[in-house]
C-alpha cells in the first residue's frame, strides 16, 4: 500500500504550526507599528474658514509657527471682566476643540480663561503630529499666555492624551499647578497592557513618559482617575502615585470611566476646591 503523501509526521506538524504562529505574530506586530497613529490619534480636521460656534464668550487665535504650520487655539472667557488666571487645556485624542468645549465652564466660572489647543492634524492646526512638534507647540502657547499672565496664574491641564503633554510643559515651565484627568503612565506602558507579547518600547513611535515628567514638576499636582476606566485602566494610571510629591493628590472616582468623570460630584468638588485657591 502506498503511503499517503499528505500525512505529516508530528515534527512536520509542529514546524508547520510554528511557522504559522510566527507569521501571525510578525504580521500583527507590523500592523501594530504602522497603524498606531490611527489607533491613538482620532482627529477631526477642520477647514481654515470653519467658524466656531459656542454659547459662551470666546476668541479664536492662530499662531503661525513656520511657512506651512499653523497652531489654532480657542480662548474661552469668563463672563466677568475679572481674571484670576488662565488654564492651558490639552485635550484628549478625539476629534478637536469642539468635542471638549463643554468643559470650559468648569474653569470660567472660577474666573479663569481657558485656552484649548488643537494638535497637528486636529481642527485647524496643521503640520505633522510628532512628540517633538506637540511639545514645541505647547511651549508656544505657554509663551503667549505668559505675556498676559504671570507664571503663578497659569494652570496646566491635561486630559487623557494631553496628560503627557501637560506634564512635559509643567516640568519645564513655572506654573501655578498641574491637573491631569485620566492620565497614562507612558504610551509604551499603556500599549504593553494591550499587547504584552510585543517589545512595545521599541515598536511605539510615541513615548510621552508622564511618569518621568512628573518627577520634575515642582508645583502641586492633582490627578483624577476612575476605577472603571476601560481605555486607560486604573491600575495603569495608579502607578503614577509612586512619583508624586508630598501634598500632591491622586483622586479616585469610584465607578468613573474614561469619558464621564465630569458627571461625578466628587470630581467637581475637588476641582472647585483646587480652582478656588
Amino acid at each position: 500500500m502506498k503511503k499517503d503523501k499528505t500525512t505529516r509526521t508530528p515534527k512536520q506538524k509542529f514546524l508547520r504550526w510554528t511557522r504559522i504562529i510566527i507569521f501571525i505574530y510578525g504580521s500583527a506586530g507590523i500592523a501594530l507599528y504602522y497603524l498606531q497613529e490611527k489607533l491613538l490619534l482620532r482627529s477631526t480636521p477642520l477647514s481654515a474658514d470653519y467658524q466656531f460656534k459656542f454659547n459662551v464668550p470666546f476668541k479664536e487665535v492662530n499662531i503661525s509657527l513656520n511657512a506651512t504650520d499653523n497652531l489654532n487655539l480657542v480662548q474661552f472667557l469668563p463672563q466677568d471682566s475679572t481674571r484670576k488666571g488662565v488654564v492651558l487645556y490639552f485635550h484628549g485624542n478625539r476629534e478637536n476643540i469642539n468635542h471638549y468645549a463643554e468643559y470650559a465652564v468648569n474653569f470660567t466660572k472660577h474666573d479663569y480663561e481657558v485656552w484649548m489647543v488643537d494638535y497637528p492634524g486636529y481642527g485647524k492646526t496643521t503640520g505633522k503630529f510628532t512628540e517633538e512638534n506637540v511639545y514645541s507647540q505647547a511651549r508656544e502657547v505657554y509663551k503667549l499666555a505668559n505675556t498676559k499672565f504671570g507664571a503663578d496664574s497659569i494652570i496646566v491641564y491635561g486630559k487623557s492624551l494631553g496628560s503627557g503633554i501637560a506634564a512635559w510643559l509643567a516640568s519645564r515651565k513655572p506654573t501655578k499647578r498641574l491637573i491631569l484627568e485620566t492620565p497614562y503612565y507612558s504610551i509604551p506602558d499603556l500599549f504593553n497592557h494591550y499587547a504584552p507579547i510585543y517589545p512595545v518600547e521599541s515598536l511605539s513611535k510615541f513615548k510621552f513618559p508622564t511618569d518621568e515628567y512628573l518627577k520634575d514638576v515642582k508645583v502641586p499636582v492633582t490627578i483624577f482617575h476612575g476605577t472603571d476606566d476601560w481605555i486607560i485602566p486604573y491600575s495603569h494610571a495608579s502607578k503614577l502615585k509612586q512619583v508624586l510629591k508630598p501634598g500632591d493628590e491622586f483622586i479616585t472616582i469610584d465607578k468613573g470611566s474614561h469619558n464621564d468623570l465630569n458627571g461625578f460630584s466628587l470630581f467637581h468638588k475637588k476641582l472647585d476646591s483646587v480652582l478656588s485657591l
